[in-house]
């Protein structure tokens, strides 16, 4: 499959050029134009249990768009609903890529989503609840974001501590754990961070330049000072 992320910058979109036959995997809704050579299905990923829970469970789409070249070849477009970055992650089977809500935007049929349970402190702590996606396989993954994605290259034993709500993804192989932003719950608190992620090397995170939840309290304060 050919592609090419368009607009990188600024508002970006994904331009898939498939052969007869060859199939991309997206989030739904995620179509923004195509071929008349393509045909676009929503489909339960891993059967309706697996579905349920990413749903329910994740708080992601029931299904996903299965977009496939049925009559020859034709290209498709593919954007997200965020003002925010695309990034192509490719996955050689040898581990899996955790994604934050809302991260995952599509794949190439090799990838597998699944959702996984965090452990109690972190589900709780991290404002993302307890179920996190898990994408595994093989070929090219696409994650979004809101804002510009910038990884963090760690050595080994080297730490890094990140914003929960600017985190979308790192490989699962990775040691993190939550913890307060400052010594005191006072001073974590009037700084404004509070609970914060520490990331212990070797790997690449995935962070967002901007925070979703920052930008809708900001919206949540102009409406309600009207």
């Amino acid at each position: 499959m050919k592609y090419e992320i368009l607009y990188p910058e600024a508002f970006p979109i994904v331009e898939c050029e498939l052969e007869r036959g060859e199939s991309i995997k997206a989030e739904s809704d995620a179509m923004i134009a195509m071929s008349p050579t393509i045909d676009v299905e929503g489909k339960m990923d891993g059967g309706i249990l697996s579905s349920l829970a990413r749903s329910f469970l994740s708080g992601e789409s029931l299904f996903f768009q299965e977009l496939v070249a049925r009559r020859g070849r034709g290209k498709v477009l593919f954007g997200h609903s965020q003002i925010g970055g695309i990034l192509d992650v490719e996955l050689d089977g040898s581990y899996g890529l955790m994604i934050q809500k809302n991260g995952f935007l599509a794949s190439t049929p090799g990838i597998n989503i699944e959702t996984e349970t965090q452990n109690l402190s972190r589900g709780f702590l991290s404002g993302e609840g307890f179920f996190i996606l898990n994408a595994k396989g093989r070929g090219t993954l696409f994650v979004s974001s809101y804002g510009v994605i910038h990884p963090i290259n760690l050595e080994d034993r080297e730490e890094v501590i990140i914003d929960n709500g600017h985190l979308v993804a790192w490989p699962d192989y990775m040691d993190y754990k939550m913890e307060r932003a400052s010594k005191g719950w006072i001073s974590s608190l009037t700084s404004g961070e509070g609970l914060v992620c520490r990331f212990r090397g070797p790997g690449v995170v995935l962070i967002q330049t901007r925070n979703p939840d920052s930008f809708a309290q900001h919206i949540r304060s102009i409406v309600g000072a009207k």
